[in-house]
């Protein structure tokens, strides 16, 4: 767990270091479990947050991140669950301004191309995409998938596409960074994708 005092006091240092020269904004990202609505709720109240990004990493306890996930679940059961992991998510906890990289499970799917290809999960994709829009959600287009050789960002440009289809109008750009010589990682790239999807 995030010590949390112990954050927006470093934030606020900084902002006090930077006033005038540089926006510095207290966000969080909460990897969402649908069990644990109301502890997120009562969280995002706490705080003072100006971004909070609502997404999922764990599905029935795994990561997909780890290979012990992919011995239970083939690549297409794996990607059906953790979108229906989404789905329960987003239905059991909305207080969150973006959805973060929605198809983040194809980094790591043992499957030749890793590719997230929309209409194999169409019908479960835009129950999360339309239940997205309906509460006046964004969806994030992060750039982590370039840095996991992807080609492309998280969501695939199919999502995104089909997201402004349906009505969506709320984008935002990330980098999933964790290091900081990748802040930033494929910006360019990523605004062609957005203005190449409408």
């Amino acid at each position: 767990e995030l010590d949390t005092p112990a954050y927006l006091q470093s934030i606020r240092s900084l902002q006090d270091k930077w006033k005038g020269q540089l926006d510095i904004r207290i966000g969080t990202e909460l990897g969402l479990q649908p069990h644990l609505g109301s502890f997120y709720r009562s969280y995002v109240n706490q705080y003072p947050f100006d971004f909070v990004i609502g997404s999922t990493h764990l599905v029935d306890q795994f990561d997909p991140y780890y290979p012990e996930f992919w011995e239970i679940y083939s690549a297409r059961d794996g990607i059906c669950r953790y979108l229906e992991t989404n789905l329960k998510n987003i239905q059991a906890f909305d207080d969150f301004d973006v959805y973060g990289h929605l198809d983040y499970i194809v980094r790591y799917a043992p499957m030749e191309p890793r590719k997230f290809r929309y209409s194999d999960y169409a019908d479960l994709t835009d129950e999360i995409l339309k239940l997205l829009i309906e509460k006046g959600k964004g969806i994030e287009i992060n750039t982590g998938g370039f840095k996991a050789g992807l080609g492309v960002p998280n969501p695939c440009p199919d999502i995104l596409r089909r997201y402004r289809e349906l009505g969506g109008e709320i984008i935002t750009t990330g980098s999933d960074a964790h290091f900081p010589h990748y802040t930033g990682y494929f910006f360019d790239e990523a605004q062609e994708i957005l203005r190449s999807c409408g």
